[in-house]
């Protein structure tokens, strides 16, 4: 076996590591000789090993602040330099957060500056901030970029805006209240860039978890032929197809209530220990006499710590099936301990889900 392939991934902090925060330093100092690098290392590794990213993100910002010369203006100049030299997406989200941090009190600038350094990374995290202190001004700014000629600009109005961004606080007027960022995504609706797309899909399924029949209400109005548009809704929908939304089924042209019969669902082997792999076998058979358009999930009931079972949706397949026809589905999973999941041992329980209904059930042991 090759050992190289079961090698942890290195940790997302290591993003700032001090060969990165070194690089930042010795970039900087050729653009401002007033920079002081040796401090601004000093701060910047400055018990870095116990922090994690967001913690070294934040950190890193400070230092520049702390040993960049002039005013907020001055050191922006200095920044606005940087920028194309980092050479790293996440990395370069160290220059949104010194606007974050200490642009506050600029606005029209620091608006300036977030519409400059999302193209470098993104500014998503740094821009709830100002909504979170001045939110007519933000947005308003905000639903402007909607209509930027650049994809990343585009993307910020819709991932800023989100209501429940991860990695980010909640922004709890968007979640009792949606309507403020409507006009972004309706500009946004059928944008080219997939980039932009998932983002608006990403938001809308945001919305579904607090306020389902505003998104039906919204996207049942929009133009379903067009592709763009029709891979929003599909994946905006995700959330609200899982739990089997008759009206989330119909905006994706499923054909209602299944008619199959279950020529078998099985799950094997019947026993596993932690990080072995079960297999899901299973065929349906039209029972209708029409063609039918159906979206094939399964759904695995995961012990928990307590004894009880929390159930989590998987998809399978979307079909067209014809009068009589059968389909066959197959599907192995390995089952492992994630940062978001840790497993207990019992019996989990495993559905077969049509439409949105339960149609078999069968289920496997897991020691560890």
């Amino acid at each position: 076996m090759d050992n190289t392939a079961t090698q942890a991934a290195p940790a997302l902090k290591e993003i700032f590591d001090r060969a990165r925060l070194g690089h930042f330093a010795a970039e900087t100092a050729a653009i401002s000789p007033g920079f002081d690098a040796g401090r601004f290392l000093a701060l910047a590794t400055d018990n870095l090993d116990a922090l994690g990213i967001m913690q070294r993100l934040r950190q890193t910002a400070v230092s520049f602040h702390a040993t960049l010369p002039g005013a907020y203006g001055e050191a922006l100049e200095v920044l606005t330099a940087l920028a194309p030299r980092i050479n790293h997406g996440f990395a370069s989200i160290v220059l949104p957060e010194f606007v974050a941090l200490y642009g506050q009190d600029h606005f029209d600038l620091s608006m300036w500056a977030l519409h400059l350094f999302t193209r470098y990374g993104s500014a998503e995290f740094a821009i709830r901030h100002f909504l979170a202190r001045d939110f007519e001004r933000t947005l308003a700014v905000m639903v402007g970029w909607a209509e930027d000629d650049n994809e990343h600009v585009r993307r910020l109005a819709s991932e800023g805006s989100r209501p429940r961004l991860p990695w980010s606080f909640n922004l709890k007027n968007l979640i009792a209240d949606p309507a403020p960022t409507a006009p972004i995504l309706e500009a946004l609706n059928s944008d080219p860039s997939l980039y932009v797309r998932k983002s608006v899909a990403n938001h809308l399924n945001d919305i579904t978890k607090d306020n389902p029949d505003r998104v039906i209400a919204q996207v049942s109005a929009w133009e379903m032929g067009n592709a763009h548009t029709a891979w929003i809704v599909r994946h905006a929908l995700r959330t609200m197809i899982k739990k089997g939304e008759p009206r989330a089924l119909a905006l994706i042209g499923t054909t209602g209530k299944p008619e199959v019969q279950i020529g078998h669902f099985s799950v094997t082997p019947a026993a596993i220990r932690l990080g072995e792999r079960i297999q899901l076998d299973a065929r349906l058979v039209s029972s209708a006499a029409t063609e039918q358009k159906l979206v094939v999930d399964y759904a695995v009931h995961y012990v928990k710590k307590a004894g009880t079972a929390s159930k989590k949706v998987f998809k399978l397949k979307e079909i067209a099936l014809a009068p009589g026809a059968g389909a066959e589905f197959s599907i192995g999973q390995t089952v492992r301990d994630f940062t978001t999941r840790k497993h207990h041992a019992g019996h989990h329980r495993v559905e077969l889900i049509v439409n949105g209904e339960t149609l078999a059930a069968s289920g496997f042991d897991l020691a560890l």
